[in-house]
């Protein structure tokens, strides 16, 4: 999950990477990681939003769309 302060850490780690300053490599490591996790919390919320979603198809019948496309 993603907290606020979490984002927070990413603004101030992307605005410093466009000043002169720049990072430390130990920042570039702390901003990748946190990149990672936002994109990772993303694809989960768009995954969880995609299996409540029931599609009714022509022939009347109800289809899940994560039981249809889960590929675990």
């Amino acid at each position: 999950m993603i907290t606020d302060e979490m984002i927070a850490r990413i603004n101030e780690l992307a605005h410093k990477q466009k000043s002169e300053e720049g990072l430390t490599p130990e920042e570039k490591q702390e901003q990748a990681e946190l990149r990672r996790a936002y994109i990772d919390a993303i694809k989960a919320n768009v995954r969880a939003q995609m299996n409540n979603i029931d599609i009714v198809e022509k022939d009347g019948s109800i289809t899940n769309l994560g039981q249809k496309y889960d590929k675990k």
